[in-house]
């Protein structure tokens, strides 16, 4: 690392090679840190970085570095090595101090202060000595002093400007310390070097923060593409932001494993903020999916639950048999047959009863479930085919075809086609997915989005893929894709699933080929379930759980 020796001097104040060769050092170890501060993503560490890098090129033995927050500079990091200060960046310490104003209350310019008047000239100030500079208020400073005991002496504040000449921010550096440790004013090349310094820190902040903000916006727009999708329906509502949470659970558990087959699999922050960007968008291509198919809540569900139109049917078919029963007694009255009175009353009777159970049979039917037995559909078949006169005066079937298609569907509320239209939504989210220009560091999102409905053994959807053809973020997101659905209380036609159940499904998964195995162990020997259940799930669904 360089040392103050070796940058101290760098005009060649000592002739001869040795200036040339401190001041080459000094030059190198600036294009160091210009590259550093360039590939700095994390912001409270760019900011520490800038300060550290100050005090270290002009030896100063404290510094502060203001961040320019609506018309007042905002302490962003303070550093003293004498008092063994450090507050702000990525220390955890908050720093205490309020924000300079750059303007007073009644709007005049606050030139008091030397870090607002730095700001507000667009110049930078050196003082040798601050008990004996005029021109600026150093109560605070003389206040601190008395506190700590401490000596404020030479102050070499510069003013820190973007690329369009605004002023960002401001660098302070304290107490320049010569080679014996004693404190001297800060030299026209301590200056030089803060000011070039200052300059490439200011060029790496706006860049590191114009990124952020473009970061926040486009997750902020992907937040609002999954808010319209879970407003598509209440059945599916929350699906979008409870899918990332535990995909990136699952995730860090996964890159954690030390030995096994996931040993290999380790992520760094670029490939998190990926998967985190690939799950938030796993499903954005559900905006293109109906409503009416989104929210099919019932079997007999379109805009609206045509159960009633069926209900209505039954209540035909009693006035039918009421009628018949009248007709039948008046005949045997006329005849004087009282036995044949009683057997249509008798058979009345068992009509009403059979048709009210059947009413009740049909909207149990109709509600839907995850497992409709042969002797059920059976029965829907049964009662479809009993004829009622129609609107037109024929007789017709009781249930329409598609009335009894809907009816007879074995699982949950969809038919055959509508799981088609669903299932879209993956191929439409690849569509969309692919379609944008992806930086290098998100190029893997449509992959990782697109492949949560594959299967381990080839047999999912779109493409068919098996394990060996998939990320293993798009495994992950699988696993997390479907214990969500498991466990997820807003379903229209069940409830939703404690721990066990799931897992215990999840566990037949991974036998069949719909999982993989290695990442469903992980899930549960990490007990990442639990993790997201204390989170997301209602304390009745969390039982115990038995691993083995």
């Amino acid at each position: 690392m360089t040392s103050y020796a070796d940058v101290r001097l760098i005009d060649g104040s000592h002739d001869g090679d040795h200036g040339s060769r401190r001041r080459f050092t000094a030059l190198e170890y600036l294009n160091r840190i210009g590259t550093a501060l360039s590939s700095e993503r994390n912001l409270d560490k760019l900011l520490e970085t800038i300060l550290t890098a100050a005090k270290k090129i002009t030896n100063a033995d404290g510094g502060t570095l203001y961040r320019l927050v609506d018309d007042k500079l905002k302490f962003e990091i303070v550093l003293n090595d004498s008092l063994r200060i450090a507050m702000g960046g990525t220390t955890g310490v908050p720093v205490p101090f309020y924000p300079i104003p750059l303007h007073t209350a009644d709007g005049y310019p606050n030139n008091s202060m030397i870090a607002a008047y730095a700001a507000l000239h667009d110049e930078t100030v050196s003082i040798a000595d601050a008990y004996t500079a005029e021109g600026f208020d150093f109560t605070g400073t003389r206040a601190f002093d008395k506190k700590t005991g401490y000596r404020s002496m030479s102050f070499l504040t510069i003013p820190m400007k973007n690329h369009d000449g605004e002023i960002i921010g401001v660098l302070q550096l304290l107490n320049a310390l010569e080679e014996n440790g004693k404190v001297a004013p800060f030299t026209v090349e301590d200056q030089r070097l803060a000011e070039s310094l200052a300059s490439q820190a200011a060029i790496a902040l706006t860049n590191r923060m114009l990124i952020n903000q473009l970061e926040t916006l486009f997750e902020s727009l992907i937040g609002l593409i999954n808010t319209a999708i879970d407003d598509k329906s209440p059945y599916t509502g929350g699906h979008c932001k409870r899918v990332p949470t535990l995909t990136m659970m699952l995730a860090e558990a996964a890159a954690a494993v030390t030995e096994g087959p996931l040993a290999d699999f380790k992520m760094t922050e670029k490939d998190r903020y990926e998967l985190k960007i690939a799950s938030l968008l796993h499903d954005c291509g559900k905006i293109t999916t109906p409503v009416h198919i989104v929210d099919k809540g019932t079997k007999l569900e379109t805009i609206f639950d045509r159960v009633h139109y069926v209900s209505q049917r039954f209540e035909i078919l009693k006035r039918d048999a009421e009628i018949n029963l009248l007709r039948a007694k008046l005949a045997a009255l006329e005849a004087g047959d009282d036995a044949s009175v009683s057997r249509a009353e008798g058979e009345f009777a068992k009509t009403i009863q059979r048709l009210d159970d059947d009413r009740e049979f049909i909207r149990r039917a109709n509600v839907g479930g995850e497992r409709m037995s042969a002797e059920d559909q059976a029965r829907v078949t049964k009662i479809a085919a009993q004829p009622i006169r129609g609107e037109d005066g024929a007789m017709t079937t009781f249930l329409t075809e598609d009335e009894r298609n809907n009816l007879n569907i074995p699982y949950g509320t969809l038919t055959q086609p509508e799981r088609e239209v669903i299932n879209h939504h993956i191929v439409a989210t690849i569509k969309m997915l692919e379609a944008l220009p992806w930086p290098k560091h998100l190029k893997n999102v449509p992959e990782f989005a697109g492949g949560h409905h594959e299967r381990m053994d080839g047999k999912g959807y779109p493409k068919g893929l098996t394990r060996d053809q998939m990320s293993v973020q798009a495994r992950i997101m699988g696993i997390a894709d479907i214990f969500e659905a498991l466990t997820a209380k807003d379903r229209p036609y069940k409830l939703g699933k404690t721990l066990s159940e799931s897992l215990e499904i999840l566990a037949k998964f991974k036998e069949n080929g719909h999982v993989d195995p290695d990442l469903f162990d992980v899930f549960v020997r990490e007990k990442v379930y639990l993790q997201y259940a204390h989170q997301f799930l209602d304390p009745a669904q969390i039982d115990e759980v038995d691993t083995a």
